[in-house]
């Protein structure tokens, strides 16, 4: 397991977080997703042989928010 911190931006409440935690964790191969709506991060453990650093960042994108 690998473990990263993304800076996700364009949450504004409770619901962005639970939105960016969804996407995240219905990836597969992510074990665990705990997004954080101040400072803006998503603190991610996963297996790199099954997702991507940049799959983790289009399912964020593609849910409407931008991350790095």
């Amino acid at each position: 397991m690998e473990s990263i911190v993304l800076k996700v931006s364009g949450m504004s409440c409770g619901g962005c977080v639970a939105s960016v935690t969804k996407v995240l964790t219905a990836l597969p191969g992510v074990a665990k997703a705990e997004v954080i709506l101040q400072p803006g991060e998503a603190k991610v453990e996963f297996d790199p042989t099954q997702v991507s650093r940049a799959q983790l960042v289009a399912a964020i994108e593609d849910a409407g928010f931008e991350a790095e």
